[in-house]
Order: structure tokens, then sequence, then C-alpha cells
């Protein structure tokens, strides 16, 4: 065995996957995971928590599954996390607790993502779930919104013995991680769904279909439903568009109407009455994991797609490992390339997109840069649809009929990064309903804090 390098993990061809959506990713078996396992050196002063956001005991799991004591490896990670399947799955590790890993100073770090999913699997394969509490307390806390932030706050809260409630907008629980990450890369039912079930396990309650702000609101929660916190985990659902000509034509969308289509709503499934624009040349505008997503599902439902992005391949913000996917399955990369119009027909239908190279210039204020139009570069792509991946906003919703609660210019909850108190008593917040966009595993650190938080607000009364 190479112990500079990582065991490879099994994925599906591309040639098949490109036209199903199963996962891709077909993760280790016992043997590779142990194999794996044994590359991980036990560090003292282990680097890769650091650089975990939920600060899991990651060499206590991987000694477990070393080992073979596989339960001990779950029952570790689920002291940590209340979505260690999912995390193993869309965490960006290589930014992460990989990136920290000191094995990687002279070969590849520990597969500790696909590790942590092994671990998760194997639990869920042998019903293993995770401890509840031993003793309740008397205090009711409300969840608003069921995704990653939301589902780890409530997880955490009820195994501190609280009596926890999660209200859910929409008809199924588990936010983002059920509407806009795709079937091949997280599976619904068989993961998101059992992993919900597993916080449920805990105690936590989950009402669906009821939309706070519109339904009931914060305060009428506190005030007249008993409800002694609140955190508010409602995600960044509000999509960003570009203003540019032809934006309001037939067959424009937002990556968020397009994949919630097909991944809540299953519009992948035949049997499925759900709608879903099936275009024969797609465009995805944008760089990120949810353009990848987007672009992925197009693929998958029959269309030849480009990704169209400003800047060079360098810059693109989403994982190497997704885009190297979306190479290997056939998508077109137009690189510094900007839509300056969409070209509509006489029935008010996308027919394509007038775009303009471009140049990397001076760094910004992202540090990144800046991308400057070359002159006399115009060209047009041929088009019947066009999904904008520009990233969302939160929705006003909940600030706007909250009392009290402050917001920054970007629309987002203002809150403490360290306990998500915001400006309101009471009510705490984390996840992109603060931070505007970001990953899976920062809403969870934003959820674990918050729990903390609230834990020693209730205890102080």
């Amino acid at each position: 065995m190479d112990t500079l390098k990582k065991v490879p993990v099994r994925e599906q061809d591309p040639q098949v996957r490109a036209k199903n959506f199963e996962e891709v990713c077909l993760g280790y078996n016992k043997e590779e995971a142990v194999e794996e396992a044994n590359r991980c050196l036990n560090c003292k002063n282990a680097q890769c928590v650091k650089g975990c956001p939920v600060a899991i005991d990651i060499p206590g799991f991987i000694t477990a599954i070393k080992e073979g004591n596989f339960e001990d490896a779950y029952q570790v990670l689920s002291k940590s996390s209340a979505l260690p399947a999912v995390c193993g799955r869309v965490c960006p590790q290589e930014s992460q607790c990989e990136g920290k890993c000191v094995r990687g100073v002279k070969g590849e770090p520990v597969s500790i993502g696909k590790l942590e999913r092994f671990a998760a699997d194997w639990a869920r394969e042998h019903n293993i779930k995770p401890q509840p509490a031993a003793e309740k307390k008397n205090h009711k806390v409300a969840v608003v919104g069921s995704g990653p932030a939301g589902l780890t706050c409530a997880g955490d809260l009820a195994k501190m013995g609280y009596d926890v409630t999660i209200f859910e907008a929409l008809h199924e629980p588990g936010g983002v991680l059920i509407y806009g990450i795709p079937e091949f890369r997280l599976p619904k039912g068989e993961v998101v769904a059992k992993e919900i079930e597993n916080v449920k396990s805990l105690g936590v309650k989950i009402e669906t279909n009821v939309v706070i702000g519109k339904a009931g609101t914060i305060d009428q929660l506190m005030e007249e439903e008993g409800f002694e916190a609140v955190f508010i985990g409602s995600g960044a659902g509000l999509p960003k568009f570009m203003g540019i000509p032809g934006e309001q034509a037939n067959g424009v969308f937002s990556a968020n109407e397009f994949l919630t289509r097909n991944n809540l709503m299953k519009a992948f499934l035949e049997e499925y009455d759900t709608p879903i624009m099936k275009g024969k040349k797609v465009a995805v505008v944008g760089g990120g994991n949810v353009a990848m997503d987007a672009a992925r599902t197009a693929l998958r439902l029959g269309a030849e797609v480009h990704v169209v992005y400003r800047r060079s391949e360098a810059e693109l913000p989403a994982r190497v490992e997704e885009v190297h996917h979306a190479k290997e399955e056939g998508i077109i990369f137009d690189l510094l390339t900007n839509p300056t119009e969409i070209l509509v027909d006489g029935n008010g239908w996308v027919k394509g997109m007038a775009c303009i190279r471009m140049e990397l210039g001076e760094p910004d204020e992202s540090g990144r840069r800046r991308p400057v139009e070359i002159p006399g570069s115009e060209f047009s792509l041929e088009l019947d649809t066009v999904i904008m991946s520009l990233g969302t906003s939160p929705n006003p919703l909940i600030s706007s009929t909250t009392k009290g609660l402050d917001i920054n210019r970007w629309k987002c909850i203002v809150a403490k990064e360290e306990n998500g108190a915001t400006s309101k008593p009471g009510v705490f917040a984390g996840g992109d309903a603060v931070t505007g966009a970001a990953t899976v595993i920062l809403a969870m650190g934003a959820g674990k804090a918050a729990a903390k938080g609230i834990d020693e607000y209730l205890s102080g009364k």
C-alpha cells in the first residue's frame, strides 16, 4: 500500500451516470475504509479538527474505523454532527479538515470525508441511532427552517434535553439538502430522510407547511405559543439576476427554481407530473457548486450544456471535484465569458445569448482579479434555456415581520458569530439567513454555536 496516496473511491462511469440520477460516488467498502483509516497518523495536536466548523473528533472516529468499531465511529461523529452522511458527501473537505491534514504535506491528505460517509452509511444500514438526552429540561425552543442550520441547532438542543419544534415552510423537511442539492450528489430517500429521522429520534418535532412570517410571526411563537427562545435558520432562497435585457423571457430560470422542481418535486422521474423545461441547448451562468448542480441536472435531462463564467478556471468557486465530474460528463465550459443580453424570438422565448469575452485585470476588493471586457470580442450562443446561478439572498419575510430584529444592507439578519444572538432577546439566527448563501457545513457550525448560545441564555433564566 502506498501510504502517500488515498485509497481510490469507486464512481459510476461518466458515460453511464450522465444519463441517470443515481449517486455518482459509490463510497468505500469495509476493507477500503479500514485501509484508508490506517493512513491517519492520529496526531496528538490534530490540525484537521481545527479545520472542521463543527469540531468533530476526527482522529477519534478514524481510530474506531481502524479497529473495525464502526458503531463507535458513528457515535463519535454524532456527538458533534447531526448530519454525518450528508457532510461526508457535500462538505468542501479539501479546504477544511483535509486541507489541514499533516499527511497532505508530503502526499495526499487522509480521505476524512469519505470515511465519515462510510461510518454514517454503515450506521444507517445497521439501524444505529444517535444517543438521546438522559434527562429533559422544561424549556420550549422553536427552530425556523429545517435545513442544515436548523437541523443541527435542533439536534444539539434535543441532546441537551430541550423540547424542540422545527417549523418548515415546504411540504418536506431538509431545506437546501432536499431542494437544492441533486439526487446524484445526495440521495434524498436513503440519506437525507434517514438523517432527519435520526434528529427526530432525539425527540425533535417537525411541523411542515408552516411559513413563519405569514402563518404566524416570531413574536407570536414567543408570546402566544410559549417558546422561550427561537432559532432562525430560514436560509437564503431569494435568487439574484443580472439585470440584462431579455432576462424576463420564457426559458430563463433561476438555478433555485430549476433545482427545486427537479429535486424536491421529482421532475426527473417520468411518473411525476411536475413540469420542467427540458432544454436542448442550455447555458448556466455562474461558476459555483449550485451552477455545477444545475448544469449536471440539465445534462441528465438530455441537454447540451454550457457553463458561462466571467473569470478563468482558477477562480471557479465550485469544488474541484464538482468541476472535474462536470467535465467528465461532457459539460462545455465557456470561461472568461460574460452575458450581455438574452436574445428572444417573436413569441417571447429564449433563442440565444449575446456574450463578450473577458480578460483578468487587477485584483478587486475580494482579492480576485477583476474581469474586464475585451472590446470587439462579442459573440452569441444559440440556446433555448438560460439558468442564472448568481447566488441568493435571504427572503425578507421574517425580518420584515419581526419587531426589533436588525438586518444589514444585504437583508441578512445580524447575529453574533460565537453564539447566534440577534438584536432581539431570545431570538438567535445562523446559516445562510445570516451570511447569505454559503456551505452546508458552515450553516451547521452556525446552528451548533446558536444551540450553545440558546442553552446559555435559557440556563440563566
